[in-house]
């Protein structure tokens, strides 16, 4: 990323943002009938589709059944059209695999699974556009369209990215910046309580640095919880109209 310029004089980022600024986050749910549950969001320009089936019987090998509780299974995906870089993603690739596998571990902490003994729960997502923070626009996808579905969980979880540029800590990175070379970490937070799902780094940063990283990281998530649940409460609004409740 020679020569661009992530972080202005004046502190303004690339698309206008100050540091601790997030992206616009637009969101919808119950986008498809057929299913238990879904949810479309906007951050930004990443775009991303959450799809949830379930509980329901645990499909395929009997030795996956959990007595106590249920398996989350989750499956992660990227549109060919996503990128700017038209190649084709197979399911089965690495990265997501490894997404499926961080989602899963999300969800597996926010989800009160204990409910649903001997059953599944499945959740797909797809990336329909991608320009930074696909876990995060996945996740919150995710948990909009849990509650869609009408799965209880301990508390919204609700992803943001945060990366340093000139020691000036970001949050909700876009693909330039995420790009950029710097440390970036990724965070899923249940935000009542305080408590971490998931956290990522893909880079060194030392240890001075992580508490400020972190603070931005969970103050943003704490600000894509608002804009959780005025989506929830809008949504609830429309049904309850269209049923005359």
């Amino acid at each position: 990323m020679a020569g661009l310029e992530l972080l202005s004089d004046q502190g303004y980022r690339l698309d206008g943002r100050k540091p601790a600024e997030l992206r616009k986050v637009q969101a919808r749910m119950g986008v498809f009938a057929q299913a238990d549950g879904s949810a479309y969001i906007e951050q930004g320009n990443t775009k991303a589709l959450a799809v949830v089936y379930g509980p329901h019987e645990v499909r395929g090998s009997r030795s996956k059944t959990l007595h106590d509780r249920a398996v989350i299974n989750c499956q992660y995906s990227m549109a060919t059209f996503s990128t700017a870089e038209r190649k084709r993603r197979p399911h089965g690739d690495r990265k997501s695999t490894e997404m499926s596998l961080h989602l899963k571990q999300t969800f597996e902490a926010a989800v009160l699974t204990n409910l649903y003994p001997r059953s599944q729960i499945d959740i797909y997502v797809k990336i329909l556009q991608s320009d930074g923070g696909n876990y995060s626009a996945c996740v919150n996808a995710a948990t909009l369209a849990v509650v869609d579905a009408g799965i209880p969980m301990r508390d919204y979880v609700c992803a943001c990215t945060a990366g340093f540029v000139d020691e000036t800590p970001l949050a909700d990175l876009c693909h330039a910046e995420e790009s950029g070379g710097g440390t970036s970490l990724a965070l899923a937070l249940l935000p009542r309580g305080g408590h971490i799902a998931l956290l990522q780094m893909d880079a060194r940063l030392h240890q001075d640095h992580l508490e400020t990283l972190m603070e931005a990281a969970m103050t943003a998530c704490k600000g894509v919880s608002k804009v959780l649940d005025e989506v929830v409460r809008q949504h609830l609004q429309e049904v309850s109209a269209l049923t005359g409740e």
